[in-house]
């Protein structure tokens, strides 16, 4: 067989072996409806195949024009197409001129302005856009001797109800959390933010999927710019299906190869308000619950509505505690192993007599032990969350107490070292998004690496590298330690301490938004009008009197 052979021989067979299409779907070309209706039912069902979920209802229009309802039969709402689409047409005493005909040529006006009395309703003349609406959810009527269809909105989507977050539990604040359908999470948007200011754009990202995917912001408050880069992304991503916000996440974001968030993701949607009045831009996809907050800076992972939910200076010693929680269970692993191995004159002689005896019958240097307990502590929490919840709590605390005791008791693990992890893992938790504890746990094990081979010195080279890391990342164009590095004083109000509202009158400086301020001046905001003090005998007997003797 000769070379020319073989290349047609191979691309006959790969013309057999692939899709007609080759944009994901089966009906690439862009044809025009022709006004033959049997001609056009060919076509449809040539399209869908031998599905059996894909529904042709044939009728006449008023007892005189042959037409056909097309649907996908559990994603139609069938009373409403029942009700609101085929009875209306079924009346042969229709829309009728002073003759008792129907006029043909005004009939597709007829039927969409006044017969059906669905919302949503239009009409399209392209057999791709066709098939698009059936998949969809919606009711094609395609009537004999037109070259036009009429689309009648008629889906039905299943959905949860609006039930609490999950991931983002808070003592005080809002219950409600997003869920999977797009049109309920942006009412939940709109709800909260009732503004002509918000501005929904919709794309349409995977070949095959066609994922709806939603970019809200303000108008007046986010800066144009962020929001044109924040879109002309997402219309880039070329993807046969996205099943998730995180695929998007990940195709977005501006180093991939970085352990650390760089676009946050909540499921509250007063969180995403609160963003979206600072100027940033919420992404919502259909069919997730989850919705990503771009752009992200490091100090946001460490912040819960609960700080804003109470006074300024509970909100910023609670802060303070779970920063210190996580710089805790981030360091303390390596920095013992650093002692242990390198420098144990470091240690009081009480406490190092009493690591000596712990450590006396364990067969492993300090590095060894780490790993194996820090690898032990990462399965188990592993298979907590993958199991059932009804056995993942039991597992939880009797994995940890019988797990510890047994290698303790087998001489595999000192106490000290159970002590260390265990704290470890529990200053963990006190990190409210998981993905950034994720992120931390990563970079957990090269520290005790570095910490185990070169002691201090170790530990101090491995931290400049992650610092200097986190200082090269970018979010969208804004630096990830912002606002400490470049300092700005208006942003450090509200990081590792949380700042009074009425001391935060201006937006965060690093989005540069339209309206930079958040609150009146500084005359209203920090000097109210004073009221007049009660007199203790007459309190309850008249009401506050503002300076102007006017009553409030």
């Amino acid at each position: 067989m000769s070379v020319w052979q073989r290349l047609k021989y191979k691309k006959e067979t790969q013309k057999l072996s692939s899709p007609k299409a080759t944009s994901g779907s089966s009906f690439a070309d862009n044809r025009r409806l022709t006004a033959n209706l049997e001609e056009t039912l060919a076509y449809m069902r040539q399209t869908f195949g031998d599905t059996d979920d894909f529904k042709i209802r044939r009728f006449d229009v008023f007892g005189r024009f042959p037409a056909a309802l097309l649907y996908l039969e559990h994603l139609t709402n069938q009373r409403e197409m029942k009700e609101d689409i085929l009875r209306p047409l079924l009346q042969k005493n229709g829309t009728q001129d002073e003759n008792g005909i129907v006029d043909k040529d005004e009939l597709l006006t007829m039927i969409t302005n006044d017969i059906l009395i669905g919302g949503n309703v239009s009409t399209q003349h392209e057999i791709r856009s066709l098939v698009e609406q059936v998949l969809s959810g919606q009711v094609v009527i395609i009537i004999d001797g037109f070259d036009r269809a009429i689309i009648s909105g008629s889906s039905k989507v299943e959905h949860r109800a609006i039930s609490q977050p999950e991931t983002e539990q808070v003592i005080r604040g809002s219950r409600e959390g997003f869920i999977e359908s797009l049109g309920v999470n942006l009412a939940l948007l709109r709800n909260r933010l009732p503004s002509v200011d918000l501005l929904v754009k919709t794309v349409q990202i995977g070949r095959r999927t066609k994922t709806k995917v939603a970019v809200c912001y303000l108008r007046d408050v986010c800066n144009p710019a962020l929001a044109k880069e924040v879109i002309d992304r997402l219309q880039r991503i070329d993807i046969d299906g996205v099943i998730d916000s995180g695929y998007l996440e990940q195709f977005i974001e501006d180093h991939h190869f970085s352990p650390f968030p760089q676009i946050q993701n909540t499921e509250r949607p007063d969180k995403c308000v609160a963003n979206l009045l600072e100027g940033r831009v919420i992404i919502l996809v259909d069919g997730c619950p989850f919705a990503l907050i771009a752009p992200a800076v490091f100090s946001q992972f460490y912040q819960s509505v609960d700080d804003y939910s109470e006074r300024f200076v509970l909100s910023s010693f609670v802060r303070l505690s779970r920063l210190v929680a996580l710089l805790f269970s981030f360091i303390f692993p390596s920095l013992y192993v650093s002692v242990i191995s390198f420098n144990p004159e470091l240690i009081p002689t009480e406490f190092a007599v009493a690591v000596a005896g712990g450590r006396a019958g364990v067969p492993f240097p300090s590095l060894v032990e780490v790993l194996i307990m820090e690898i032990s502590m990462e399965v188990l929490r592993e298979a907590t969350i993958r199991l059932p919840q009804q056995v993942g709590g039991a597992l939880s605390i009797v994995g940890v107490l019988v797990i510890g005791q047994a290698a303790v008791s087998a001489g595999f693990a000192s106490p000290i070292t159970v002590v260390v992890i265990a704290l470890t893992t529990i200053g963990s938790f006190a990190t409210p998004a998981y993905d950034m504890a994720l992120a931390l746990r990563l970079l957990r094990f090269p520290l005790i690496i570095l910490g185990g081979i070169f002691g201090l010195y170790g530990v101090m080279v491995g931290l400049i590298l992650i610092v200097n890391h986190m200082l090269s990342l970018r979010s969208f164009g804004i630096p990830y330690m912002s606002p400490l590095v470049p300092g700005q004083w208006q942003g450090m109000k509200d990081t590792a301490v949380r700042g009074p509202f009425w001391l935060s009158r201006k937006r965060p400086e690093l989005l540069h938004p339209r309206d930079p301020n958040r609150t009146g001046t500084k005359s209203q905001v920090i000097e109210p009008r004073p009221h007049n003090t009660l007199d203790p005998v007459s309190v309850g007997n008249r009401r506050w009197e503002d300076s102007d003797g006017d009553s409030t």
